[in-house]
């Protein structure tokens, strides 16, 4: 069985009476690649911040590689990397100073020190650009460099805080290349994110909505949670169709809402769509369920909960679900 190397019990966090993390109950075993989802302000940040012993939970309990958030702070900062999308470099710096620097932080001397080094130039694919201004570095490289400053140390849970975020879509797929080649060798990768299709990137996912955990499971598990067929629909006047569709022409639909300037619906497993009736002329579609739709379905079931102080209901759920969708196709 798989070592647990970080566990939450009821951890919560307050800010006067905001409550950012309310009630977080995880597990992440070693090796793992977990992500936790949500939209910009869930809080995601704020736990992570606790995990890292940046933050003191106000209540609840969490232990990380064995050492309790509340006590054991100091120690555990020397056996995490941590990456937030600010990177934390030195802007007049140059790479290998970059890496100096950090390699000092962490305690790296002599041939240890330039062996990590030259690892993390190679990983970073700077090799002949050491001397190069890291503010000269497009956003790309300047990620992949953060990542190896902070993975000098050899880190046994890495801790990314929307590390994917400002750099472009081919960039995201060459990091997450390295983050698993990190997990097979055995490191731990905790991935914050609002861009919901990197979540199949993930051994398991968690969903945060307001500071609370709505789900945490496998991508495959969470997406069979969607109950029905899903299908999409490319048609003029979609705003007048999806009026229709929730005053009940179409038939017994779960939910409907828009994906880009497409309709998802989500209908009862009995009842196929065709393109006739208030459907004539459209394009339709079967199709699989992604996160995104994972994501609006999980949020609408938790209709009602007391989230974010009863913020959810109705639009407000339509609204959070589509600014995610929004973030991650940037």
């Amino acid at each position: 069985m798989p070592q647990v190397v970080v566990q939450t019990e009821h951890l919560t966090k307050k800010f006067g009476d905001f409550t950012a993390v309310d009630d977080i109950n995880m597990s992440i075993e070693e090796g793992e690649v977990y992500g936790f989802l949500g939209p910009n302000g869930a809080g995601k940040s704020t736990t992570i911040r606790m995990l890292c012993g940046l933050l003191a939970p106000t209540s609840g309990r969490g232990l990380v590689l064995g050492l309790d958030l509340a006590t054991g702070g100091r120690e555990l900062k020397k056996k995490i990397g941590y990456m937030s999308q600010k990177f934390s470099l030195y802007p007049e710096l140059s790479v290998l100073e970059n890496l100096e620097l950090y390699s000092g932080l962490y305690g790296l001397y002599g041939s240890e020190k330039k062996k990590r080094i030259d690892e993390m130039i190679a990983l970073a694919g700077l090799t002949g650009r050491e001397g190069e201004k890291t503010r000269d570095l497009s956003g790309g490289w300047r990620q992949r460099l953060a990542l190896g400053c902070a993975i000098l140390h050899r880190p046994r849970i890495l801790f990314l805080d929307e590390a994917t975020s400002g750099v472009d879509p081919k960039a995201r797929l060459l990091f997450w290349d390295i983050i698993y080649d990190l997990a097979a060798h055995g490191t731990t990768v905790m991935v914050t994110t609002h861009f919901m299709d990197e979540a199949e990137h993930c051994n398991k996912v968690a969903f945060i909505y307001y500071g609370k955990l709505i789900a945490d499971d496998s991508p495959d598990n969470l997406k069979k949670k969607i109950p029905g067929r899903l299908y999409e629909i490319s048609a003029e006047g979609a705003m007048e169709l999806l009026a229709k569709v929730q005053a009940g022409e179409a038939g017994p639909v779960i939910d409907s809402y828009f994906f880009g300037d497409k309709l998802h619906l989500l209908v009862a497993e009995e009842l196929e769509l065709k393109p006739e009736g208030i459907f004539a002329g459209a394009k339709i579609e079967r199709i699989e369920n992604s996160m995104e739709d994972v994501f609006v379905y999980l949020v609408k079931s938790h209709a009602g909960d007391d989230l974010g102080s009863g913020r959810i209901s109705g639009i407000g759920n339509a609204t959070a679900a589509s600014a995610v969708r929004k973030e991650g196709t940037k």
